[in-house]
């Protein structure tokens, strides 16, 4: 019980930064059509902010159920490693249930919380890390989504300019760290313009929600920038070869 209870304070501060975005997320979610039901379900069962702003986006444009599932999955797919790297800090004899529990919450900050812990991550500890953001992401949608009624149309538009705040958020603290994280995005971002701007290969960016754009982008991206640092990588290794013969 003591360690559910250290948990669940070592996630309170999550969970106040979970509110704002998932207010943002109920409120989007009710004006492109959702119920505020519908917008509550779709948090507490995610907890994936950008698969989920990206999810309803495609719902919204009408994309097919295999350009919703290849998305959302490319934008998830940090968590395959985040998932790879916690198994590691648990006890080999945890059952398989409570891993698929564990698993249901790891969200970027949750993450960063146990990878820090310096002993085993123990069930009720990571029960209780994920109780509070999961009541803030939840809560938060729930507000937005009854507060959609409320708000002015003008107060409505100008709320949605933080789904564009917090993909700024997310890009900008890794990339004033690292310049491969910055060559990334700047050749994604080229990418996904070329794919909006550029006559012939635009309808990727205007059939449905868009989605193929991002995942081309996401992925070719990616590749680019893997490729750049491999050819650099073997440059150095023939230079360093060459100066030892």
């Amino acid at each position: 019980m003591n360690e559910y209870i250290r948990g669940i304070k070592k996630g309170f501060p999550i969970c106040l930064g979970y509110i704002p975005v998932a207010f943002t997320f109920g409120l989007i979610a009710v004006k492109m059509g959702f119920s505020p039901l519908e917008a509550t379900i779709i948090s507490f069962t995610n907890m994936a902010s950008a698969g989920q702003f990206a999810g309803i986006r495609l719902i919204e444009g009408g994309a097919p159920y295999i350009e919703l599932v290849i998305t959302t999955l490319v934008i998830n797919l940090r968590y395959f490693l985040m998932s790879l790297s916690l198994s590691q800090k648990v006890s080999p004899a945890l059952p398989f249930y409570k891993r698929a529990i564990m698993a249901y919450c790891i969200t970027d900050e949750v993450f960063a919380l146990s990878v820090m812990e310096p002993d085993e991550i123990s069930f009720p500890f990571f029960g209780g890390l994920m109780t509070t953001p999961i009541l803030g992401w939840t809560t938060g949608a729930l507000l937005g989504a009854v507060a959609s009624s409320l708000l002015s149309p003008m107060m409505q538009g100008c709320m949605g300019i933080a789904l564009y705040c917090m993909f700024i958020a997310i890009i900008i603290p890794p990339a004033r760290k690292s310049r491969k994280v910055t060559l990334a995005i700047i050749v994604s971002t080229l990418l996904s313009c070329m794919f909006k701007y550029v006559p012939g290969i635009n309808i990727l960016a205007t059939k449905g929600g868009g989605g193929w754009a991002i995942i081309i982008s996401a992925v070719l991206g990616a590749a680019i920038c893997a490729s750049i640092k491999e050819f650099k990588r073997a440059k150095k290794l023939r230079t360093a070869e060459g100066r030892a013969s």
